[in-house]
């Protein structure tokens, strides 16, 4: 089953358990998967959708310290709610260690040093890593890599 259809039929379960808030998560998600292939004129595979999910998960981060910071915890709490369910959806990540060990190794197959190789490190880096580890831990476990 792709995760497609496993986010469909969340849904469909979300409707008959009458889980609103887990039911209007898994429409937003949906209609950002809709969108997408409307606006590239594409069928959506599972690689993509989890960059979808990376995305809104992003989001959901960047809105949760804005509105902890402007001392709304209700608006918090709702994305914080979102959050959990989207998170749902993603494949297993990598830990700190594993995301270390990855980076280490390709800067040694490209034979990268310094900082200045940084744009091509992370270009392979996000090719074998994709969707498997969060890419602000990738990004400085890079830096740290190519630091002189």
């Amino acid at each position: 089953m792709s995760l497609k259809d496993r986010i469909t039929e969340d849904m469909k379960a979300a409707m008959r358990a009458k889980e609103m808030e887990r039911l209007g998560t898994i429409r937003l998600l949906l209609a950002a998967v809709k969108q997408k292939e409307v606006d590239e004129r594409v069928v959506v595979d599972d690689t993509a959708l989890v960059a979808i999910v990376d995305k809104l998960i992003k989001q959901r981060k960047d809105s949760i310290s804005q509105f902890s910071a402007a001392g709304r915890q209700d608006l918090a709490d709702k994305e914080t709610a979102e959050l959990k369910v989207l998170e749902a959806y993603l494949p297993e990540r990598l830990s700190a260690d594993e995301i270390t060990a990855a980076v280490v190794a390709i800067v040694a197959e490209l034979g990268a040093k310094g900082p200045g190789d940084m744009g091509k490190v992370m270009g392979a880096v996000k090719a074998k890593l994709a969707g498997k580890a969060d890419m602000g831990l990738v990004s400085a476990a890079v830096k740290a890599a190519l630091a002189p």
